[in-house]
């Protein structure tokens, strides 16, 4: 008569990595991203050639799409990180991501345009894996890239993420399907850039 209540219904619990942390590099500081990194957020993701590689950004892009991102991203219920790119001066540069997304974690960032090829983005996404692989060892990453992106995929194949698959994703900015080239890594194959 008593099995019923001695017996609880199992609660699916959220893995997660713990707070968003702030994590120093040789050059760059990574933050957790503050509403007055709206601007900053705003002027980088207006250039297309910018937004054109990321899924989930419209096209245009206003100061309000950035403040409004900014406050999901600071309401603690998506679970990941989201760390400003940031140089010594505090001058916010681009975002490095870990999510979970359909169960799975996955990586994106993205870096003003002003910024690309000095190894910012790679040096970046190295130490935000490095530090999530600390407090989730066991954990595969996902990522992926646009098929006409390859400075991003090289980027990755860099700090050691092999190609899994391709598919056919939207895009926002574009307005339409892209081939995708999905990838991922785990703690053991994560290369120093």
């Amino acid at each position: 008569m008593t099995a019923h209540l001695r017996e609880r219904p199992k609660v699916a619990v959220r893995p997660d990595p713990g707070p968003c942390p702030v994590i120093e590099t040789a050059r760059l500081i990574l933050r957790p991203h503050k509403l007055s990194d709206a601007d900053a957020v705003a002027q980088s993701l207006a250039d297309y050639q910018v937004s054109r590689m990321l899924a989930r950004v419209p096209v245009p892009y206003h100061r309000q799409d950035a403040h409004d991102w900014l406050v999901r991203q600071g309401s603690g219920l998506i679970a990941g990180w989201t760390l400003a790119i940031t140089t010594g001066d505090d001058v916010h540069i681009g975002c490095v991501g870990i999510e979970l997304m359909h169960g799975q974690w996955h990586l994106g960032y993205w870096l003003n345009r002003y910024y690309w090829n000095r190894g910012y983005a790679s040096e970046a996404a190295h130490a935000a894996i490095e530090r999530f692989f600390r407090r989730m060892p066991g954990t595969v990453l996902h990522s992926g890239v646009f098929a006409d992106n390859a400075g991003s995929l090289k980027l990755q194949k860099k700090i050691g993420f092999e190609i899994t698959g391709c598919s056919q994703i939207y895009t926002l900015a574009r307005n339409g399907m892209v081939s995708h080239i999905e990838t991922s890594i785990t703690a053991g194959a994560l290369i120093a850039p």
